[in-house]
């Protein structure tokens, strides 16, 4: 359990009382309009805007062409390096203008990342398991890539795709890192070049000059789109992961559909939306480390020089379980706008939805929708850490503002909300509404809010309708 200050806790009883007798505080929250739209009475109108995101959405179109990879002398027994024959596949499909290239059923060993072209798709078919190597220095040399929201060149994600069109992996195959890689042992490894490259983007150091292969130890994502146009990830199961597992990166029209995500290392997120727009997660089911599905945009200045925001953005129909379920940061440098979390189930872990963010940050989240949730049990329902103090010295406030979360049904939260707002820049225009916490030791933790209402909540059989304010005081 986290320590609060005593004063903290003072505070909780008496808010709780407070709006609990209907007495407004501050005003209510205004949810910004969707734009060229017309919401129903009643109706938020920004869900109209989700609609039209997943109508939008656009898939890959590759051409109906087959490449076995057996064809090309891969010979799938899990002992022999299949490697330069799936790559052969690879190139045979992009000189032939596209196709799929296939991996039958068997164990497709590759000492090596694939890396694909556009207009493929890799395709791991049923009774198929892709098996990546243990050995890190295979997947030199560096190529360019976003590590937790820094841009550098590392090592080599195990499947790979820049400046990419039309490009999918498909499959009920299985996908795995390996158990048995060294890159799992770097977590413990990490943070002398962790904190040398958050520095360099910090200090704005030269993109050419962050290498950080041979001799450092930042672990690679298991699958990472850095540039692409029109993604498809259906079907297949990861296991394994040595970092991130589904990974896009300045990626504009993505589907992420019927995946099985069952990985339990340090940092395996089940999908970052990283700097993307018009993605569409939905039908999948993760079991992760780390959260299940998180929406970034870069870090610290590297983040907001780069300056591309993730937006456009629908979750919906997800089966969720790890240390935290969905998550808005803390590489959100860049903005996050416009994302909506709809009719997803979250089971337990450490917070079923977490917005992180500190003072060396930047950047502005804003118009996000939660409805329809069924929560079992977590440590906490609603986290919001906005105010960790800079690592790196910056004054740079993120701002959290015009979120609602609605009908929700939750069997058991530690803690219903928690909030730790900038004082400068609190978190603003919250909403909770149609909620129910059936049970619930804690009911809110509040820091520097503005215009946070309560309508209809209701938690461990106690009933809060209400507006508020809560700032800080002098000590």
């Amino acid at each position: 359990m986290k320590q609060r200050s005593r004063r903290k806790k003072t505070l909780i009883a008496a808010l709780v009382g407070l709006l609990c007798t209907g007495v407004a505080a501050g005003s209510g929250a205004t949810a910004a309009p969707e734009p060229d739209s017309q919401g129903s009475a009643g109706k938020d109108p920004l869900w109209n805007m989700a609609d039209r995101i997943v109508d939008r959405v656009e898939e890959p179109a590759i051409p109906d062409q087959r490449f076995r990879v057996t064809d090309y002398g891969a010979v799938g027994d899990g002992r022999t390096d299949d490697h330069d024959a799936i790559m052969a596949a690879v190139r045979a499909a992009d000189e032939s203008g596209g196709g799929r290239v296939v991996l039958p059923e068997g164990t497709w060993l590759s000492e090596g990342p694939i890396h694909l072209e556009s207009k493929i798709d890799l395709h791991v078919e049923a009774g198929a398991r892709l098996l990546f190597g243990s050995d890190p220095a295979d997947y030199l040399p560096v190529v360019h890539t976003r590590w937790e929201g820094t841009e550098m060149y590392g090592y080599s994600p195990l499947i790979y795709a820049q400046d990419v069109h039309d490009v999918s992996i498909t499959g009920t195959g299985v996908i795995d890192g390996n158990e048995a890689s060294e890159f799992l042992s770097w977590h413990a490894k990490q943070d002398e070049d962790m904190q040398k490259l958050r520095r360099m983007g910090f200090d704005g150091e030269p993109l050419e000059k962050r290498r950080f292969g041979e001799g450092h130890f930042l672990r690679p994502s298991m699958i990472q789109f850095f540039g692409a146009e029109r993604v498809l990830l259906s079907d297949y199961t990861v296991t394994n992961s040595p970092f991130w597992i589904n990974h896009l990166v300045y990626t504009d029209h993505a589907t992420v559909r019927n995946l099985t995500v069952d990985s339990h290392n340090a940092n395996n997120d089940g999908v970052d939306v990283d700097s993307s727009t018009n993605v569409l997660v939905e039908k999948n089911t993760f079991r992760t480390g780390d959260d299940a599905v998180v929406v970034k945009s870069g870090r610290d200045k590297d983040g907001r020089d780069i300056g591309r925001p993730s937006e456009r953005v629908v979750v919906r129909n997800n089966d969720m379980g790890g240390e935290d379920g969905i998550a808005l940061g803390s590489e959100m440098s860049g903005d996050i706008r416009y994302v909506f979390f709809d009719d997803n189930t979250l089971r337990s872990g450490a917070s079923a939805i977490r917005f992180k963010g500190n003072l060396d940050r930047g950047g502005t989240v804003e118009h996000i929708r939660v409805r329809d949730f069924r929560v079992e049990e977590f440590d906490t329902l609603i986290w919001f850490q906005l105010d960790y103090p800079g690592e790196l010295g910056g004054d740079f406030p993120p701002v959290y503002r015009d979120l609602v979360f609605e009908d929700f049904t939750v069997d058991s939260a530690t803690t219903t909300l928690e909030v730790h707002g900038p004082e400068d820049v609190p978190l603003r225009n919250v909403t909770l509404r149609d909620v129910s916490v059936a049970e619930s030791e804690t009911p809110m933790v509040l820091e520097n809010v503005e215009d946070l209402t309560f309508d209809d909540v209701t938690i461990a059989g106690q009933r809060i309708d209400g507006d508020l304010d809560w700032r800080r005081g002098e000590p």
